[in-house]
């Protein structure tokens, strides 16, 4: 049934009072439900409170995952520190999700809808030089080598703030209207070679089933942008992530005989050379896309031509139309070298996360969120970046919005992700615990997405 209550026709308008008692009946007999509350107003007082008095924990926690970092699927003690928070404040807690991931329940004393949180908690093989105080002097092993270990990609930081969130919203568990699921993941940067993990084997073990989210929301630290900024986008933001693997034969000789070669090293450098005319001559010039080759390895002596050289490297783009179209010009140019060289080849091509796309409704909707937490003149417009996240395969099963979280202090410049000298700034966890907040509790007290849930993507709920 659609009623509509307009302007009245004739001359005597009913009284408020007659107008309140016909909605109430309404109401009551199920033909009418009053709007669900705007986005972007402030937050509960109680909530409010509760982050503030849960930052200085977050801080300190983020701290101890700093000092103590571990790579991909070696999660473990990060993943327990996690665990035993979330137990504490009275989580239904999972553990050994996906190897050393975590997930944690907190069921609201009022009924809503479900959303979900997540947070990343690997760090990289990365020798930190950042000059922070708790910078990390860990070491692990890798490939059979020693190398530094550290968190130069932020994921302490989105741990802390998922921590303290998780805090905060707990204190109000009694008011919160539905259920949070926070996701702690493990191995974001990739599993080691021969391994699998992260959000795949994530969903694959079920983190989304039950209870099944309408949404997810997840941010990452922005050296680019200073701390009280947020960025934000719509649709596409990173790129699909794709590697590939390429042996090429040739036949061996002495370096002053190369008749007598099949020269990988000279094949391998027209490869390199002619893969870099795929994005420049194949694909449209205005479709995303990078080849890069990452390693040339071959050759053990100066005065002698290898038998074989190893290329590897990645590729980025944002369609699956590109996707396809460069993994076959590859194939191509493989093959009309190396038939041309006389030499053969090995070619493996393997297809990793998927492109992120940030639901274009959902974006819309939760907008007037970030500019509740820090104003709109601080909530920046991004743009896309050919990097890649694995939050994509959340976000390609429900709804995803993903947030990017200025982190620079500009006293103290940081370097680059991935980088040695990348420092988030510990006040950004404030604000990220405040921002994660807004968009968490704006969106159960609205009763979840508002309109077309798929916008488009093909994301199901």
């Amino acid at each position: 049934m659609i009623l509509s209550i307009g302007s009245p026709r004739r001359p005597e308008a009913p009284s408020m009072t007659v107008f309140a008692v016909l909605v109430f009946a309404l109401a009551g007999l199920g033909f009418w439900a009053p709007p669900a509350a705007a986005a972007g107003g402030p937050l509960p007082d109680a909530l409010a409170a509760a982050l503030a008095a849960a930052e200085p924990r977050a801080v300190e926690l983020r701290h101890q995952i700093h000092q103590n970092p571990e790579l991909s699927n070696r999660e473990a003690e990060t993943g327990s520190l996690v665990a035993s928070h979330l137990a504490d404040l009275g989580f239904e807690v999972e553990t050994g999700v996906a190897h050393t991931g975590v997930v944690g329940v907190l069921r609201g004393g009022r009924p809503g809808p479900v959303v979900a949180v997540r947070a990343d908690m690997d760090a990289l093989p990365v020798t930190e030089a950042s000059g922070l105080p708790f910078a990390s002097t860990k070491t692990a092993q890798l490939g059979g080598q020693t190398v530094g270990v550290a968190h130069a990609c932020g994921h302490d930081i989105h741990t802390a703030v998922g921590l303290g969130l998780a805090s905060s919203l707990a204190a109000l568990r009694d008011e919160l209207p539905g259920t949070v699921v926070f996701l702690f993941q493990p191995a974001e940067e990739g599993p080691p070679e021969g391994e699998r993990g992260g959000a795949e084997l994530m969903l694959e073990e079920g983190a989304l089933d039950d209870p099944r989210p309408e949404a997810i929301f997840a941010l990452h630290a922005f050296p680019e942008m200073e701390v009280g900024q947020l960025g934000w986008i719509a649709g596409p933001t990173y790129a699909a992530v794709d590697q590939f693997r390429i042996t090429l034969h040739g036949t061996q000789s002495h370096g002053a005989r190369p008749e007598d070669s099949v020269d990988p090293i000279v094949l391998g450098s027209q490869v390199v050379m002619a893969f870099q005319t795929i994005p420049s001559r194949t694909l449209p010039p205005l479709e995303p896309s990078v080849v890069t080759v990452g390693i040339f390895r071959g050759g053990e002596r100066f005065n002698i031509i290898p038998g074989e050289v190893h290329l590897e490297g990645t590729v980025r783009t944002y369609s699956e139309e590109a996707r396809a179209t460069v993994e076959r010009r590859m194939t191509q140019i493989l093959e009309g070298l190396s038939a041309a060289a006389g030499a053969t080849y090995d070619f493996q091509y393997v297809g990793n996360a998927p492109p992120t796309v940030n639901h274009p409704a959902l974006s819309q909707q939760v907008r007037p969120s970030l500019e509740a937490a820090v104003g709109e003149a601080a909530v920046l417009e991004g743009q896309r970046l050919l990097v890649g996240e694995d939050f994509a395969y959340f976000a390609r099963e429900i709804p995803g919005f993903y947030l990017r979280l200025g982190v620079e202090d500009p006293a103290h410049p940081s370097g680059g992700l991935h980088t040695p000298t990348f420092r988030g700034d510990d006040a950004a966890i404030a604000v990220g615990m405040r921002a994660m907040a807004h968009l968490v509790w704006d969106f159960l007290e609205a009763g979840g997405m508002a309109g077309d849930s798929d916008g488009g993507t093909g994301a199901r709920r």
